[in-house]
């Protein structure tokens, strides 16, 4: 039986990977899971400065999911270098490095460092706010997202993974504007924008206001924009969005995604990612599929 999928050129040993921001850089979760398993461990967003994040509170929990409003704080793209992957190495995994900006010329900053560095992918966060546009996030608007992925792929010596948000009207137009910048894959969707009042407080439950809305309430939307976008483009996609089992992560496959990426489900379950990666084999074996890659996009009409 055959796992192993292949993103532009980098062959994983199985489709399973993590979702940037939901796993850290994989040192948390060494006790409850062997790395060596996953197809691929995505980091926890980096930028080119330190970044504080939000004040708190700034995670809330909701019927069927939570809302995050972190901010992506992370350390910074030197102190990235120096700690996480050199311990991400250590594993028979790929690296994924998810990259964060306010600017163009900050993603472009993040990416040229890390073109000696030993990351196998680099995935590009375009959700981020675009503090030149007054805010608005690079991947809502279509010729942004095109443009940006152009000046990245100058730059980086690694194939790169877009990013979509979902909160966009036409999923397949951003697709579409990703390839014809450049990108190699595309990942999808990042978080949906939610909020959540307190009633007894009268107050917002995050002190951001909104958050990002991820978990099992946002899968069929997420299996959904998978399929658009994956219809829209040639390039590879990888799903994500509400992943919590087996039968989950097979939804996205059959819509046509070469990979899958877990998130929300590593704080409820630590192993979540190897129970997927289990349930998974244990279909193919009971339909008798004996390559992953002849479930890809095989949803019939």
């Amino acid at each position: 039986m055959n796992m192993k999928i292949n993103l532009a050129g980098v062959e994983l040993k199985n489709p399973v990977m993590t979702a940037s921001g939901t796993f850290g850089s994989g040192a948390e979760y060494g006790e409850y899971v062997d790395l060596n398993r996953l197809g691929a461990v995505v980091t926890k967003g980096v930028a080119n400065v330190p970044w504080e994040g939000n004040p708190t509170p700034r995670i809330t929990e909701t019927a069927g999911g939570m809302l995050n409003a972190i901010g992506l704080q992370n350390p910074g793209i030197d102190l990235f270098c120096r700690r996480d992957l050199p311990f991400l190495k250590q594993f028979d995994t790929k690296v994924v490095v998810n990259v964060c900006g306010k600017s163009e010329s900050d993603y472009l900053e993040v990416v040229e460092r890390l073109a000696e560095e030993p990351a196998d992918l680099l995935e590009i966060n375009i959700s981020c706010p675009n503090v030149k546009e007054g805010g608005i996030a690079f991947g809502q608007n279509p010729k942004a997202v095109e443009q940006i992925t152009a000046a990245v792929k100058k730059k980086a010596r690694q194939p790169v993974i877009m990013k979509l948000s979902p909160n966009v009207t036409d999923i397949a137009e951003t697709a579409r504007a990703a390839e014809a910048g450049g990108a190699d894959v595309l990942s999808l969707i990042n978080t949906l924008t939610g909020m959540k009042i307190d009633v007894r407080r009268r107050c917002f439950a995050l002190a951001n206001q909104t958050g990002g809305l991820s978990g099992p309430a946002i899968k069929p939307v997420a299996v959904r924009m998978v399929y658009q976008a994956a219809h829209a483009v040639k390039i590879p996609v990888i799903g994500m969005g509400g992943i919590a089992t087996a039968e989950d992560a097979l939804e996205f496959i059959l819509a046509g995604a070469s990979a899958v990426a877990v998130g929300t489900a590593n704080f409820v379950r630590p192993d979540a990612t190897v129970r997927i990666l289990d349930g998974m084999e244990a279909y193919m074996k009971e339909q008798g599929v004996e390559d992953i890659r002849e479930l890809v996009g095989a949803v019939t009409p």
